[in-house]
Parts: C-alpha cells; sequence; structure tokens
C-alpha cells in the first residue's frame, strides 16, 4: 500500500471544547464501551491525547481529543496552531449547554474557526450543544434553535452540522453516526449493494451498523404499498443505543451478542453479523417467508459483503460484478 493510500484511509479529527463540556466522556461511550454513569469517573483530558480508532476495517479514526483548560487553549492557537489544525478532515466542537460564559466560549471557538480556515479550510464542522438533559424539556428546542444561529454566525461560511446531545439517550449516536458518516470511503458502493439486497430479500428495512461502535453506517427503507411513514424518525439511533447497552450486559456476564430475532404481530427483525466489521439488521413485512430464508439470505449476502468490503480498498474494483452477483439472494 502506498503512502498516499495510507493517508487516504486516516482522516484526522479534533476533539474540542471547553473543559468539562463532555468531550471525554463521548470518546469513552462511543468507542470504549463505556456506559454513560460510568463516565463520572474520567479525569480532565491533559494538552492532547491521540487514539488510533480502526473503523470497518480500513478507516483509521486519528482521533485528537484536545484539553479544554484555557492555558491549553492559547498554547494550540499560538505555539501549535500549524500542527494541531493542519490536514483536519472533521472538527469536533463541543459546547456545554449550562457554560456560565457563552460569550466568552464562542471568542474561543471562534479563534479555534480561524486557525482551522488557515490550515484545514476544507474540513467538515460538527459542533454539539452538550449535556441537553440539564435544560427543561420544554426549553430544549428553543434554546439549541438560539444557540445555533449564533454558532453559525461566527463559523466563517465553513461547513457545519449541529446536533443538541447528551450521554444518557440516542442523541449522541445520531451525531457521532454522522461524522463518521462523512469519513467512510466508497460509500456510494456500499449503499448501491445495500438497496439491491433489500429489494431481493423483499426487507422493508435494512440497517448496516459499525461493529464495534454500534454506529449506523446507512439504511435502505421501502415502504410496503399504503403503509404510512414510521413516525419514529430516531428509531436506528435508539437502535444503537439498545443493542450496544444489551452488548455490554452479555459482556459483563461472560456471554458475547452475536445475533438476534424478534418476532411480532406486524413485522419480523433480525439482527446477524455481515462482515467481520459490520452488523446487518433487516426488518421483514408480516407474512414474510420463514424465518430460516431470511437468515439464509444474509449468510448468501454476508459472501459478497465481505468480497466487497475487501475489494473497495483497491478503488471499488468489481462493482458491477458483485451488483449482478447478488441475485443470487434467495427469495
Amino acid at each position: 500500500m502506498s503512502i498516499e493510500e495510507r493517508k487516504g484511509r486516516k482522516k484526522k479529527v479534533l476533539l474540542m471544547g471547553k473543559s468539562g463540556s463532555g468531550k471525554s466522556s463521548m470518546r469513552s461511550i462511543i468507542f470504549s464501551n463505556y456506559v454513560a454513569k460510568d463516565t463520572r469517573r474520567l479525569g480532565a483530558t491533559i494538552d492532547v491525547e491521540h487514539n488510533n480508532i480502526r473503523f470497518l476495517g480500513k478507516l483509521t479514526l486519528n482521533l485528537w481529543d484536545c484539553g479544554g483548560q484555557g492555558a491549553f487553549m492559547e498554547n494550540y492557537l499560538a505555539q501549535q496552531r500549524d500542527h494541531i489544525f493542519r490536514n483536519v478532515e472533521v472538527l469536533i466542537y463541543v459546547f456545554d449547554i449550562e457554560s456560565r460564559d457563552f460569550r466568552s466560549d464562542l471568542i474561543t471557538y471562534s479563534a479555534i474557526i480561524d486557525a482551522l480556515y488557515e490550515n484545514s479550510p476544507n474540513a467538515a464542522i460538527f459542533c454539539l450543544v452538550h449535556k441537553m438533559d440539564l435544560v427543561q424539556v420544554e426549553l430544549r428546542d428553543r434554546l439549541f434553535q438560539e444557540r445555533d444561529v449564533t454558532i453559525r454566525t461566527a463559523s466563517r461560511n465553513m461547513r457545519i452540522e449541529t446536533f443538541a446531545t447528551t450521554i444518557w439517550d440516542e442523541t449522541l449516536y445520531k451525531a457521532w453516526a454522522r461524522i463518521v458518516y462523512t469519513l467512510i470511503p466508497n460509500l456510494p458502493i456500499l449503499e448501491q449493494h445495500l438497496n439491491r439486497f433489500a429489494e431481493l430479500a423483499d426487507a422493508e428495512e435494512v440497517i448496516l451498523f459499525e461493529r464495534t461502535t454500534f454506529l449506523v453506517i446507512s439504511s435502505v427503507t421501502r415502504p410496503q404499498p399504503g403503509q404510512a411513514p414510521n413516525p419514529f424518525s430516531d428509531r436506528f439511533e435508539k437502535i444503537s443505543n439498545i443493542v450496544k447497552t444489551f452488548k455490554q450486559s452479555c459482556t459483563k456476564m461472560a456471554s458475547s451478542f452475536v445475533a438476534m430475532e424478534l418476532t411480532a404481530p406486524n413485522f419480523s427483525v433480525f439482527i446477524d453479523v455481515l462482515t467481520p466489521n459490520t452488523y446487518v439488521l433487516v426488518v421483514m413485512p408480516p407474512g414474510a417467508a420463514e424465518s430460516a430464508i431470511t437468515l439464509g439470505n444474509i449468510a448468501v449476502a454476508r459472501r459478497h459483503f465481505e468480497k466487497l468490503e475487501k475489494e473497495s480498498g483497491a478503488g471499488g474494483r468489481g462493482e458491477r460484478r458483485e451488483v449482478e452477483e447478488g441475485n443470487g439472494v434467495a427469495g
């Protein structure tokens, strides 16, 4: 593999924000299998903690968790400006919703955006307005919208997305799934095959999850004729949260989570390993074929997706061949 290919697969991600805003807690939940209550024992980050996180086998997130104390922030912006902000793919900036000095936080954020603009003008920015669980429910939307407008004004027209998050529910998974989604190489090819599998299996919905974090990679929804849209737009992130918590419970009992099948009057759900790096969730309509057929379809698809995952590192060779071979899925 060439140096250029290695660099292309290693994505520099900055995680920044004021000390105590919750950066390390969310990182530990997403990537280190912490549950929310366990993050209370985490200490403050000192200077910069570097983590190379393998994702989907080939993609490496070079995550820089930057301490948010004032002295560190000044050092990043002065002495280490080029080192910190050069070659950044993504900046994740965390705002504490309960900060008593949001104006000062915004000044620091603006200085960081200036440094990023100078060194990595094409970087994507994700701002997480965090600890929303501490705000009264009826005030959350309005307060988040106010923060959103102010943050965007300070972002120099760079690419930015904002999320309201807390470590206590699925909002954290929604934000991080979106962040990782923007970094995955050859995603259109992967999604093309996922759509083809959903059609051949006659599934209502197919969701692809990264195996370790259980973040959503991609999904396909195929409503049945006359069926109303699913009213739960955050259902994928809820599933991420529930299944990951269940996997952690299995680990504590010295067991391992491999697969799951659930049958209800209006649907059937199957969760199974798809490749060494992914899980797939398949939702089948009522009256669908026996579960053995769906599990067989997943087994057939597994061979193709494993091969696709290996070949995607070579620039997506075999795209057309794999789609046509997908016709081997059972009906």
